[in-house]
């Protein structure tokens, strides 16, 4: 039986967020990224959807536990992970990390899509490479 199963509701992920190119001098970086570019970064919700989709088991009625996958979503991903050590933490980025991650978690070829909100205006939609 075919099927799609949408992922848990969307997520939000309070983070600090520190945008800073290590490309650009200080003063760029500060007429680039604004407010947050400092020491200190600032706090941002992003809000993070997951969509799967695949074969819908027999046996539980679902493509696969979406209880799991919140947790693991609680758990390893948010921007103090050492990728965003070097890279800067924008929300493009955050979206093609996310991904990246859930990939090693996931079964193959379950992921459908990735969309990380910064705000309601300011979505990214991540559907593979």
């Amino acid at each position: 039986m075919n099927g799609l199963g949408l992922g848990p509701r969307p997520r939000a992920q309070v983070m600090t967020h520190h945008p800073h190119s290590k490309s650009l001098s200080d003063e760029e970086n500060l007429k680039l990224f604004g407010k947050c570019n400092n020491n200190l970064g600032c706090l941002i919700t992003y809000k993070v959807v997951v969509t799967v989709h695949g074969e819908i088991s027999p046996v539980t009625g679902m493509v696969m536990n979406l209880t799991d996958l919140q947790e693991y979503m609680e758990e390893y991903l948010g921007l103090d992970m050492p990728y965003f050590a070097d890279i800067v933490s924008t929300k493009e980025n955050v979206d093609i990390y996310t991904p990246e991650n859930l990939q090693k978690f996931l079964p193959v070829g379950v992921l459908y899509q990735v969309k990380v909100y910064e705000t309601n205006n300011n979505i990214v939609v991540y559907k593979g490479k």
